[in-house]
């Protein structure tokens, strides 16, 4: 077997947000790991291809091989499984290739689903000339090197620079080597083959990527995928939902609102750890998705949500969107108490908000007010939360 390829699956994606991980996200309606296995299984010239996942992520892989075109699957050797960094992932990988004693591999990231004949076709074409190879793309920003304060250390001259990308492609037998050599000595956060190949001393050579292999990292990601799939022909649907919660005051010393720990005088009555700002969040989200509210996904007669951190019911919401192949475009919570003040707090719970549905900052707004020491807020009985979310969801989402 002269050529296999290996892709690397193993990755949790969590700056993608919340959900399944994103190898195995709908793009198109396909999984993005198909697309992937597709553009590498269909080329004559690799003979085999292995798949290293994460070893809870078995369904999901058969799912995605289920949806590969007919007879592709018999090209696919047996999984292997991933380790703690994509180092340890590709090192398990090739471990399980080396039975078969390929010539080359071609190691790509499963994230990449854009990969076409004509990237592949070269990337062949370079690792026969020069044994270790990676696709680079032209720089166009200014970079800057800065240091620990921010200050700018260097300016490097861009012409110089490449942005580096999957698949890398190698002699075998030495990549196999350098990666069981850098384990041995400690060095287990290379996170790309070429860095690691470079550190090995072999001679890595950089030949034209292409600008439209795009690796799937963020949820923006995902939403222009979507349209770059579809076209002119992709249209959105912009969405506004919103969200109301409410807690009574009771014994305590602290109060949870927007993801952060206030000290107070009280705390709340509540199944869970009582977040309004977190509950009122939510809620807009599963509103501007016809999806119920938080009662409907997380049930207070379920023992299992006693106690539990508001974050996961917001990550949650978010991860219903992104699984909607949708984006939020904006989320807005207004605090209604007497006390706490919400001022001393307001950017560290902005920034964990954005923080658990992977947005902005400038995406996340948050303020406050009181009754007038009307109602309950105003004698001091209870603490309440109103919020929005805007949201946008591919047409063909859009139930009529």
């Amino acid at each position: 077997m002269s050529v296999a390829a290996l892709i690397v699956a193993a990755g949790r994606g969590s700056r993608a947000g919340e959900g399944i991980p994103k190898q195995y996200r709908l793009l198109g309606g396909k999984p993005v790991l198909t697309r992937t296995l597709e553009a590498f299984v269909g080329q004559q010239r690799i003979k085999k291809a292995l798949v290293v996942i994460h070893p809870d992520d078995q369904h999901l892989y058969q799912e995605c091989v289920t949806a590969l075109p007919a007879g592709y699957a018999d090209l696919l050797l047996p999984v292997a499984y991933g380790g703690e960094t994509r180092q340890d992932s590709v090192r398990n990988g090739l471990e399980a290739l080396s039975g078969l004693a390929p010539r080359h591999v071609l190691i790509h990231d499963a994230a990449r689903p854009f990969v076409d004949v004509s990237l592949i076709d070269r990337t062949l074409g370079a690792v026969l000339i020069w044994g270790a190879v990676v696709p680079g793309i032209a720089v166009t920003d200014t970079i800057k090197v800065i240091g620990p304060q921010g200050e700018v250390v260097s300016t490097p001259d861009r012409a110089s620079l490449r942005a580096v990308q999957t698949p890398q492609a190698f002699d075998f037998a030495p990549l196999l080597t350098a990666h069981r050599k850098a384990a041995s000595d400690g060095f287990r956060n290379f996170t790309d083959d070429g860095a690691l190949a470079e550190w090995a001393g072999l001679p890595v050579h950089v030949f034209p990527g292409d600008i439209g292999n795009v690796k799937l990292t963020h949820t923006t990601d995902f939403a222009e995928a979507e349209r770059r799939l579809k076209g002119s022909t992709m249209t959105y649907v912009t969405r506004l939902g919103t969200g109301f919660d409410v807690h009574a005051f009771g014994d305590g010393d602290h109060v949870w609102l927007g993801g952060i720990k206030i000290p107070h005088d009280r705390g709340v009555v509540a199944h869970s750890d009582g977040d309004v700002i977190l509950h009122a969040l939510t809620d807009a989200l599963l509103g501007a998705l016809a999806d119920g509210d938080i009662g409907t996904h997380f049930p207070p007669s379920d023992p299992q949500w006693r106690s539990a951190s508001s974050d996961r019911f917001l990550a949650h919401a978010a991860g219903l969107v992104r699984n909607r192949g949708g984006v939020i475009d904006h989320l807005d919570a207004t605090l209604l108490c007497e006390k706490p003040r919400l001022g001393p707090y307001r950017e560290a719970m902005r920034k964990r908000i954005a923080e658990i549905c992977s947005l902005r900052l400038d995406q996340v707004s948050l303020k406050a007010t009181t009754t007038e020491k009307l109602g309950f807020t105003g004698r001091g009985e209870g603490i309440a939360a109103q919020a929005a979310a805007t949201i946008r969801l591919p047409e063909a989402s859009h139930e009529s």
